[in-house]
């Protein structure tokens, strides 16, 4: 996997890329050419950074990965701690069609996670509305842990270029950094609740909620029971750990 930590936001043990969509994309289709260095993308939120802050095992997963900025409370902490934010919001939901958009050969691309008949329905639609992606595999994320070689084995059968993986960090991201060679993937993704989006299980917040990066509050609307105390809590201490960063390294400028 390939580490790149220029022009990066610095959160602790975290480098959170400073990138567009556009860079972010040819890093990946570098990746899928021949020859190319594989790679692994890892979209970080808030909740994300929180786990990682308090998880030195996850954190030293992510220094693996390519890590790109999701959301307000990125946003929010690049400000605050280094006087900039992020040229763009990048998210896996909103990434991943434009990518596919941009592939210039076929790829070979498996779906792993989700509820069972969810992989396989956000398949579908990814190959009937991009012609570049041939979907070779799809199955869900309900699997014990004794199972996982097997899993992996048949994801790697499969021969993929790209593999998106939808556990929810950090499971996703920790399944990643254990298994990337052995998938066999040129380019490998967290990708949360994109397959349940793609599948039309889960609504996406409207356009304007989006560009104002508020999804999060209707998500939030959606699933209060799993996603509250995220958004809450979560944030909460995220945000009493930026704090503590920003002492510990003085005063800067806030814009």
């Amino acid at each position: 996997m390939t580490l790149l930590h220029q022009d990066s936001l610095v959160l602790g043990p975290l480098r959170v890329m400073r990138r567009t969509p556009a860079w972010l994309a040819e890093v990946v289709l570098a990746a899928l050419a021949p020859g190319g260095a594989p790679v692994a993308v890892a979209f970080c939120n808030a909740h994300t950074a929180e786990l990682a802050l308090d998880d030195p095992e996850f954190a030293a997963a992510l220094q693996r990965f390519v890590v790109v900025n999701d959301g307000i409370g990125l946003e929010i902490a690049a400000r605050f701690l280094e006087g900039r934010g992020f040229p763009d919001n990048l998210n896996g939901t909103d990434f991943l069609p434009y990518l596919f958009a941009r592939l210039e050969r076929p790829a070979r691309v498996y779906l792993l996670g989700a509820a069972p008949g969810i992989a396989g329905e956000a398949g579908d639609r990814f190959a009937a509305r991009f012609p570049n992606v041939d979907i070779v595999g799809a199955r869900d994320g309900y699997f014990a842990p004794e199972q996982e070689a097997e899993v992996v084995a048949a994801v790697a059968a499969t021969r993929p270029d790209i593999v998106l993986v939808a556990f929810g960090n950090p499971k996703q991201e920790l399944f990643i950094a254990r298994h990337f060679e052995a998938l066999g993937a040129k380019a490998a993704f967290g990708v949360g609740a994109l397959l349940d989006f793609t599948a039309g299980k889960v609504a996406r917040a409207p356009a304007w909620m989006r560009k104002a990066r508020l999804e999060w509050a209707f998500r939030m609307a959606q699933e209060p029971g799993r996603l509250v105390r995220r958004y809450t809590v979560g944030i909460g201490w995220f945000l009493v750990a930026v704090l503590r960063l920003w002492l510990s390294a003085g005063p800067r400028q806030i814009l």
